[in-house]
C-alpha cells in the first residue's frame, strides 16, 4: 500500500491560464475529429503492424449497401487518398477475419487521441459531456448515435471500432449519453426510437456469460479468445518484450496469493494458459486496463463482480425506467424500477463492507470481497445509491484517495497504469460529482480545483493534455514509472480535455 506524501498545494491556474486551456480543448475537439473525408485518417492505427505501400482496410457491415457507402466515401475523400483505403464487407464470423481494419461508422466522432485514433465505448461518454459543455451539441448527437450503430451492426459498443476489438464492449454508459443528449434536444420521438436498441444492450450486460447467477450480478467477460493482437504488436519495451512476455517473467519471479496461478500461467512449459488471454482481454473490457484491482495483471476479473459494471447497470436500469416515464408507459417503468431495486439491494449485500465503510468488489468464486482500495467506490455515490451513512463513510476514506494532484486510482503501487501514483480524468470527475450529490461541495470544489491546477502546470510547460498524470508529483511525465502494458502518456486528450471543462464549469458555479 502506498505511504501518504507531503503534498505540495499548486496555485490554481489565472484567468489567462484557463483561457489558454479553453482554447486548446475548442481546438483539439477539430484535431480528434473523424468523419467520412477523415477515412484514411481514421484508418491508420499504429497499435498493429502495417506493410509499407499496402492499403488500409475499412470494413462495412454486411448489413449495409456497400455500393452506397463507396460512391459517399469516394466523393468526401481526396482521389490522392482513395487508392490507399480498401473496403471490404466484414465476415459473419470474427474468425473469418484474416487482416485486421477499421470499423465504418457513419457518422463524424471524436476519438480520445494519441495511439487511440478510433471510437472508444466509455471514452465517448467523457467526451460527449465536454462537447456539451463545449457547445457542439451535433457532434454530441453524432457519438450517441455512432455507439447505437454498433449495437445494431456489430452486436454490441465495442472497445473500440476495429475488427480485433468485436469481442469485447466497455463499460456501459450509453444511457447517460442518450438522457444528456435528450436534455438539450428535447426530441421524444428520437427517445422512443433508441430505446429498443439502448435495451438490446442492456441484455450484453445481464445474461450469461455476463451475468453471474450465483450473485444476480454482472462481470466483466469479453468473447475472443487468445491474445489481444494490439498487445502482441505494439506494447513493447525498448529490450523487445511484450507485455505479455514481461507477465510471464513476473510469474516467474514473485508469488501471486490473490488467485491461483497455475489457472493463468503453465510453469513448467513456461506459457500462459488460454484462461490467462481471456481474463487479459476482459481486463480490457473493464476500461481499467491496467491494475492489479483483480489480482497480478487483473486476469483473475472474470471471477469478480465488479462495482463500477453493476453501478452502470444501476444506473442504466434507473435510466431506462426514465425514458419510459417521458414515453407515458408507467406500467413499465414500474417493471424497471424493481430491477433497480433488486440490484440495489444486491450490490448492499454484495459490494458493501460496512466495518470498511467502503464499496468492494466481489469475488464469487471464493465467496469474498477483494477489500482492494479502489476509486471506483465512489461509483455509488454518482450514481445515488449509497444511503447517507454509507457515503459518510465513503467520504472518510477520501484522504487515503486525494493526493495533490486530485484522487489516486488506487492506493497501491504496482507498476500498473490504473494504481497509485496515478490519477485519472474520469474517475475524478465521477468521485466529484458523487460527492456533490451527497452535499460535500467544499470536498468536491477542492478536488475539482487540484485536478485542474495540475493540468494546467503541465499544460503550461508543455502545451499538451495528456491521458493520464501522477497525480502525487502532479506530473505528465509517468512512463518511467509504467512496468506493465503501454507506458505512453497519450497527447489529446479525449477525457481529460471534457472533465476539465467539466470541473471549470463547477468552479465558475
Amino acid at each position: 500500500m502506498i505511504n501518504q506524501l507531503a503534498e505540495t498545494l499548486l496555485e490554481f491556474p489565472s484567468k489567462s491560464q484557463i483561457q489558454r486551456l479553453r482554447t486548446y480543448i475548442k481546438q483539439t475537439w477539430k484535431t480528434l475529429y473523424r468523419s467520412h473525408e477523415h477515412i484514411l485518417e481514421a484508418a491508420r492505427d499504429d497499435k498493429l503492424d502495417h506493410e509499407l505501400g499496402t492499403p488500409w482496410i475499412v470494413y462495412i457491415s454486411p448489413r449495409e449497401n456497400q455500393v452506397e457507402i463507396e460512391q459517399a466515401l469516394q466523393k468526401a475523400v481526396p482521389q490522392s487518398e482513395w487508392h490507399q483505403i480498401e473496403l471490404r464487407v466484414l465476415p459473419s464470423e470474427v474468425d473469418q477475419i484474416k487482416e485486421h481494419g477499421l470499423l465504418y461508422l457513419p457518422h463524424p466522432y471524436v476519438v480520445p487521441g494519441g495511439r487511440f485514433n478510433e471510437m472508444y465505448g466509455w471514452d465517448s461518454y467523457f467526451i460527449q459531456l465536454g462537447l456539451l459543455r463545449d457547445g457542439e451539441v451535433n457532434l454530441a448527437k453524432c457519438m450517441v448515435e455512432q455507439l447505437l450503430y454498433e449495437i445494431e451492426h456489430y452486436g454490441t459498443i465495442l472497445n473500440a471500432n476495429r475488427t480485433y476489438m468485436l469481442s469485447r464492449s466497455q463499460p456501459p454508459t450509453l444511457t447517460p449519453m442518450v438522457l444528456a443528449l435528450f436534455q438539450h434536444t428535447h426530441d421524444i420521438e428520437w427517445l422512443q426510437r433508441v430505446l429498443p436498441t439502448i435495451e438490446r444492450y442492456y441484455y450484453y450486460w445481464t445474461v450469461p456469460p455476463h451475468l453471474n447467477q450465483a450473485t444476480g450480478l454482472s462481470r466483466y467477460f469479453a468473447l475472443g479468445d487468445g491474445p489481444a493482437p494490439e498487445v502482441v504488436a505494439s506494447e513493447i519495451d525498448e529490450e523487445g518484450k511484450t507485455h505479455y512476455d514481461r507477465v510471464r517473467q513476473y510469474y516467474r519471479h514473485f508469488p501471486v496469493d490473490a488467485y491461483d496461478v497455475n489457472l493463468y500461467y503453465d510453469r513448467e512449459q513456461d506459457v500462459l494458459t488460454d484462461l490467462f488471454y481471456k481474463g487479459d482481454r476482459s481486463m480490457r473490457e473493464s476500461g481499467f486496463d491496467i491494475s492489479n484491482r483483480f489480482g497480478p495483471f487483473s486476469v483473475d476479473v472474470i471471477h469478480y463482480a465488479p462495482v463500477c459494471l453493476n453501478v452502470l447497470l444501476y444506473k442504466m436500469e434507473q435510466d431506462i425506467a426514465q425514458i419510459y416515464t417521458l414515453l407515458g408507459h408507467a406500467d413499465m417503468a414500474e417493471q424497471w424500477h424493481q430491477r433497480v431495486r433488486d440490484r440495489h439491494q444486491r450490490i448492499d449485500q454484495f459490494l458493501w463492507h460496512e466495518a470498511d465503510g467502503l464499496y468492494y468488489d466481489y469475488n464469487f468464486q471464493t465467496s469474498a470481497q477483494s477489500r482492494y482500495e479502489f476509486a471506483t467506490a465512489f461509483y455509488p455515490l454518482w450514481a445515488g445509491i449509497a444511503s447517507e451513512s454509507q457515503a459518510a463513510a465513503v467520504v472518510r476514506s477520501l484522504d487515503k484517495f486525494e493526493a495533490a494532484g486530485g484522487l489516486l486510482t488506487s492506493t497501491y503501487v504496482s507498476g500498473n497504469q490504473w494504481d497509485a501514483p496515478f490519477g485519472w480524468a474520469p474517475l475524478n470527475l465521477i468521485a466529484v460529482q458523487g460527492l456533490l450529490n451527497y452535499g460535500y461541495k467544499q470536498d468536491a470544489e477542492r478536488i475539482a480545483k487540484k485536478f485542474v491546477a495540475m493540468v494546467s502546470k503541465e499544460f503550461e510547460k508543455t502545451g499538451t493534455i495528456v491521458e493520464k498524470y501522477d497525480v502525487y508529483r502532479c506530473s505528465a511525465n509517468v512512463s518511467d514509472e509504467i512496468l506493465f502494458g503501454y507506458s505512453s502518456n497519450e497527447i489529446g486528450f479525449g477525457w481529460t480535455n471534457a472533465t476539465v471543462l467539466e470541473f471549470l464549469h463547477l468552479l465558475d458555479q
